[in-house]
């Protein structure tokens, strides 16, 4: 919030909410996201995003039956999620777009919703006298992150205030020390030894975001309580992240990929209200461990082999060092996914750090758009490097669809819309001095605010990803000192910047380039990103002999695949040709479809190669991404 009128004081005062959260922050954010529909994109994302929305969000999805598990009970344990993650990848596609009949549908679901709340103030899929139980508290999360979404994105409405109050005191009362109920006695969550439970501690971020919003103390208690449990019953996981224990060794009956992200963003919430420097290491250490140790070429984790072969690739696995293990069969669920977009944009806001956009960039770009189906009508429950690419078999519920049949609704379905929902949210964003912070380089139109709150538009021109040539023009109210920071990604070694016509230093991949000059309007910045086609070596270590055999291509952002429906031979050894630096002398080609078509020259003359979120794996299509040498 940069400025404040009488009026709004008045308001904000009255309502109780947005200026209590501002005095509850003990951290202030390096950097935070520009206001509501102040980022509109105009390129390939803009498209994946309205497909998402218009199909799905606006079009598939049974809010009015999700709520109804509310009323009637469930015949599957989680099945109380669905309703929250709808709503909140909504409400963030309502932040982005103001559209009005997105609005109608949220408001109806809300109010729907908000009807099933019980006497004790608990809404459940449970009736009171068996609360908490089994997948409960992971259900009620959703809830309470849902209308949390709405009131922060939507509308701001007293009795959805009034409801989150009452959902969390209703936990408050049945949780915490004996005679309660330990917070890690629910769950369902287990492995081939037993169980740990940590679904439940991730209710964590919705009760600290209840005490931003209103500063009552008894529910940053109740979150202190949560974190002092440690997140699940055979570990505690935040001294796990603090000593640097490798994620796939957290748990050693089930370090589940999707939940212990959640626990942490949770974490990162609570950080920013008390200022424990333990609290930031944890997270900091674990996202550094994740990174290197996780997050594979296409920017997801998780895996089944050779660690946790019964969970169905949703646990941490050392992913990023198994990515090339051929007795993988399902790996990096969207949850997980997703979650790590949500996990980075926290620590991106906390601490500017660009590493964090590189992860973004990475999902985004490769395994989000690669899971999708390509109508935006659902994603893939997990994605395959080498094989089948996409695999709708997960947990999830069978509804009856609006175009007739029966529609598999998973988690993953629910979740994937949200990380389409981010990327707005984090394209472009400010710093602490109200300075643009360019993260994303798709078209798109920006209209802000300067340091001094006056107007200003950035429109940046493009045709990225498929070339790294980049315009940002400029366009102020009045000429004005300030700075812009652009983020150069980390694949482009050799970036070209200039100030209009002036030619500027070559900004360092990875980092923030900065430009602090007096704008005018007509100012335009020119980058050409380096696109070159590289080989990539696969990771050494893992627990197969020869897994590190592999070379993968990537160029600029894109992670490229061969494609068993245009070439026979996809997966058979193949000795690409390149200069000593590694770089593939490749240019991409646009066919009918509007694919991007690689020819990459091989010893054997050249083969096709595809931008692996471009491959449509709905129709059993093979891949293979890491390329086995002779």
């Amino acid at each position: 919030m940069k400025k404040i009128v009488f009026s709004q004081i008045c308001f904000l005062i009255f309502s109780g909410t947005i200026l209590l959260a501002q005095s509850n922050i003990v951290v202030k954010d390096a950097l935070e996201p520009l206001p509501a529909r102040q980022v509109k994109l105009n390129g390939y994302l803009d498209k994946i995003i309205n497909l998402s929305c218009e199909n799905w969000n606006k079009g598939d999805v049974p809010y009015k039956e999700t709520v109804e598990f509310f009323r009637t009970g469930r015949k599957q344990f989680a099945l109380g999620e669905m309703w929250g993650k709808l709503v909140r990848s909504g409400s963030l596609f309502y932040r982005y777009n103001g559209d009005a009949k997105l609005k109608k549908i949220l408001d109806d679901a809300v109010a729907d919703m908000l009807s099933t709340q019980r006497p004790n103030g608990s809404i459940s899929c449970v009736p009171p006298e068996k609360q908490p139980e089994t997948s409960d508290l992971w259900e009620r999360k959703y809830v309470l992150i849902g209308l949390e979404d709405y009131y922060d994105y939507v509308e701001q409405k007293p009795e959805v205030l009034k409801s989150l109050k009452q959902q969390v005191d209703c936990l408050i009362s049945q949780l915490g020390k004996p005679p309660k109920t330990s917070i890690l006695d629910v769950g369902w969550s287990h492995g081939n030894h037993g169980k740990n439970h940590i679904e439940s501690s991730t209710i964590l971020e919705p009760v600290v975001r209840l005490y931003k919003m209103t500063g009552e103390k008894r529910y940053l208690d109740f979150a202190e309580y949560i974190i002092s449990e440690g997140g699940c019953l055979e570990a505690n996981l935040f001294d796990a992240a603090y000593n640097n224990v490798l994620p796939y060794k957290m748990c050693k009956i089930y370090p589940k990929a999707y939940d212990t992200l959640s626990l942490f963003e949770g974490l990162v919430e609570f950080y920013r209200c008390k200022n424990n420097d333990y609290h930031r290491q944890c997270a900091l250490n674990l996202f550094e461990n994740v990174r290197k140790y996780e997050i594979t070429i296409i920017g997801n984790g998780g895996s089944d082999q050779p660690y946790h072969p019964t969970v169905a690739g949703e646990a941490f696995g050392n992913t990023a060092i198994e990515q090339t293990n051929p007795n993988i069969r399902r790996m990096m669920e969207t949850c997980t996914g997703v979650t790590w977009i949500k996990f980075c944009s926290h620590l991106l806001r906390l601490e500017g750090n660009p590493q964090c956009v590189d992860e973004i960039e990475k999902y985004i770009y490769n395994g989000l758009i690669g899971a999708m189906k390509p109508d935006g009508r659902g994603f893939s429950y997990v994605n395959l490097l080498n094989g089948t690419k996409t695999n709708d078999h997960g947990w999830g519920w069978h509804f009856n669809s609006k175009h007739g049949g029966k529609l598999h609704v998973t988690c993953c379905n629910l979740n994937g819309p949200e990380g389409l929902a981010y990327i707005p949210y984090i394209a472009v964003m400010q710093d602490a001095q109200y300075n643009p912070v360019v993260n994303l380089y798709e078209p798109a139109t920006i209209t802000t605010k300067t340091p001094k709150d006056k107007s200003l538009t950035l429109e940046i021109v493009s045709d990225f990803p498929q070339n790294g040539k980049v315009k940002i023009k400029v366009k102020v109210e009045n000429p004005e000192e300030f700075t812009v920071k652009l983020k150069i990604p980390s694949w482009s070694e050799n970036t070209q910047l200039a100030d209009g016509n002036l030619q500027l230093p070559h900004p360092q991949a990875g980092k923030y380039a900065e430009i602090k000059k007096t704008w005018k309007s007509g100012d335009e910045i020119n980058l050409t990103f380096d696109m070159r086609c590289k080989l990539i070596d696969a990771p050494k270590g893992g627990s197969t002999p020869n897994s590190d055999k592999y070379k993968a291509l990537q160029y600029g952002p894109l992670v490229l695949s061969r494609n068993s429906e245009t070439d026979p031979n996809y997966n058979k050894p193949v000795t690409i040709i390149a200069d000593k630096n590694g770089f593939v002398d490749t240019k991409p080609i646009t066919n009918a479809n509007g694919v991007l078509v690689f020819d990459i020259p091989t010893s054997n003359g050249s083969i096709k190669m595809f931008p692996y979120s471009h491959i449509n794996g709905w129709h059993g299509a093979k891949i293979q991404t890491w390329l086995p040498m002779p």
